[in-house]
């Protein structure tokens, strides 16, 4: 009896060693997404350019598009953004995103005619359609100021563009993330957090989100915007 009492004693150990290791990951786990959240909660709160002058320039980061018209969240982003130009006519606009598999057109044209629908000038924004993805939202909408699409004059040499970024408050951690990644500055840029209004896509971000930016600091790097 004694003999088979001292045999069990070794699994029991190995059992309670995995057992630690298991609560010690889940630990490290927990605290790793708290600090990631703890990020995304600053991000959202959003922050006010300390740089002053320049050409104010308006981006707005695309989200789904419906059938019907623009998803709750970009919504909730557009009408975020309407707030803000009524008090500031002279904002020009970007709208950023491309069309996705299951989206009937880009997100930046439905963007463009909720926004001219509302009252603002079509000369006023500038269509951004390729991207998939908020790296590309970034890139590509740097090109376009960059390289003066559209109606818009390029930026004159010694110039400089004041930025105000719009997009839901979960999302503006990872953007102005990469932003500094692009530009190497944030001092030039406002960002403007939207409610979500939409408590099952609330639920979802909280979770998703932390993965998103951890994904985006990893991989996200490469901009390649030129001269």
């Amino acid at each position: 009896m004694e003999h088979h009492s001292y045999q069990g004693k070794g699994p029991r150990k190995r059992y309670i060693r995995w057992l630690i290791a298991l609560l010690a990951l889940a630990v490290v786990g927990a605290l790793a997404f708290g600090a990631l959240e703890l990020v995304i909660w600053r991000g959202a709160q959003g922050q006010t350019a300390q740089a002053g002058g320049g050409t104010q320039v308006m981006v707005i980061f695309g989200c789904q598009m419906k059938r019907d018209g623009p998803s709750i969240l970009l919504r909730d982003r557009l009408d975020t953004a309407l707030d803000y130009l009524e008090e500031h006519p002279d904002t020009r606009v970007v709208v950023s995103g491309g069309k996705g598999d299951d989206e009937h057109v880009s997100e930046a044209q439905g963007m463009y005619d909720y926004l001219t629908e509302h009252g603002v000038s079509r000369d006023m924004i500038l269509m951004e359609d390729r991207s998939r993805n908020t790296h590309q939202n970034i890139r590509n909408t740097l090109e376009l100021l960059r390289d003066g699409a559209g109606p818009w004059d390029p930026i004159a040499p010694g110039g400089s563009y004041h930025y105000v970024l719009v997009s839901s408050d979960f999302h503006l951690a990872r953007i102005l993330m990469l932003w500094e990644r692009a530009t190497g500055r944030l001092d030039d840029v406002t960002t403007l957090p939207a409610p979500v209004s939409h408590a099952p896509s609330r639920v979802h971000m909280t979770f998703r989100e932390p993965l998103a930016l951890v994904k985006s600091f990893l991989f996200d790097r490469e901009f390649d915007l030129g001269g």
